[in-house]
């Protein structure tokens, strides 16, 4: 049999292919035990909290949630003012962190030429950079008498019958709180409400201008259904930074535990009691209380999230089964 000159070393070369490779198990545990940890660390926090809130969960009953009362001298502890707050201040600013949001997402996307769309994204999401104690100094000592003074009072003067505009306007209290809080949920709507838009098929925005569509007819038509999901899951995303923020909302919102339709009366939310104060429980059952409401919080939070994620993902998983159906 004749050797080939070369061959013996061709051959321990797919031999050497051949060979076990501890690399790639090795890096495959770590990344799986890093992704691990992460579960693991949610999972740690969820249960110490819940331990640490068994006092007050055994105490408070469901009356914590259902009552309005917040005493720590007599230990009476309610969270429904809190929770009322948290919901009243995030619900709107998001509403309004939407309309913003989508059409700047909307401008940034299909609108603006290619110079101007980079430099105003790229203000947008400064935006989120900016810390939340600056929100909340600005709110103070700029946006508060701002609201006050041209805003509120005539707001009270000419539409003071209505139950959302009664009450004493100083400026500190919910319209603040709304307003800080639509500036700082306003970058992740639009930062991902853009994304989302952006993936939307080229094909679709052609087949609407071919068929004789305006440009908005284009994006009411052919955009804006196909990217539903995804500008709702950057609502529900917004939604989870507005309910968890804390230090802003607590320098402007009043932090008075009263449950009120006007934007104009101070008021309270989760996370603003719990900075507020933490430091102040001096006994068992009042800091097992306010990790109670820390652990409701958690779980909204986590559970809103949840949401907004599965919503994108859908977005992106049905843009690229489009195309590969293409």
């Amino acid at each position: 049999m004749s050797v080939v000159p070369g061959q013996p070393d061709r051959i321990r070369t797919l031999l050497s292919r051949h060979r076990p490779r501890y690399g790639e198990p090795i890096f495959r545990g770590l990344v799986g035990l890093a992704s691990l940890t992460v579960v693991a660390l949610i999972a740690g926090l969820i249960l110490v909290i819940a331990q640490q809130s068994l006092t007050g969960i055994a105490h408070n009953g469901l009356a914590f949630l259902g009552g309005s009362d917040w005493d720590p001298v007599h230990q009476v502890f309610q969270a429904l003012p809190f929770i009322y707050g948290t919901v009243f201040t995030a619900g709107t600013a998001l509403v309004l962190a939407m309309l913003i949001g989508v059409g700047v997402a909307i401008f940034l996307v299909d609108l603006a030429p290619a110079w101007l769309a980079r430099p105003v994204g790229l203000m947008v999401e400064m935006l989120a950079a900016i810390p939340s104690v600056v929100y909340g100094l600005w709110g103070i000592f700029v946006l508060a008498p701002w609201l006050r003074d041209f805003v509120e009072v005539p707001l009270h003067d000419t539409l003071g019958f209505l139950p959302f505009f009664s009450g004493n306007p100083i400026g500190i209290g919910n319209l603040a709180a709304v307003v800080v809080l639509t500036i700082m949920v306003l970058p992740t709507v639009a930062v991902v409400s853009r994304d989302v838009l952006a993936a939307v098929p080229i094909s679709q925005r052609e087949a609407a201008l071919a068929l004789g569509a305006t440009r908005w007819e284009t994006i009411r038509i052919g955009v804006l259904p196909y990217a539903r999901s995804g500008i709702v899951g950057a609502g529900i995303l917004g939604l989870a930074r507005g309910v968890g923020e804390t230090m802003a909302v607590t320098m402007v919102i009043g932090n008075a535990p009263v449950i009120s339709l006007s934007l104009f009366s101070q008021g309270y939310t989760m996370a603003s009691v719990i900075a507020n104060e933490f430091s102040e429980a001096t006994t068992n059952l009042y800091r097992s209380s306010l990790l109670e409401i820390g652990l409701l919080l958690l779980m909204v939070t986590l559970l809103i999230n949840a949401v907004a994620r599965l919503l994108i993902w859908r977005v992106a998983y049905g843009s690229t089964s489009r195309s590969v159906l293409a």
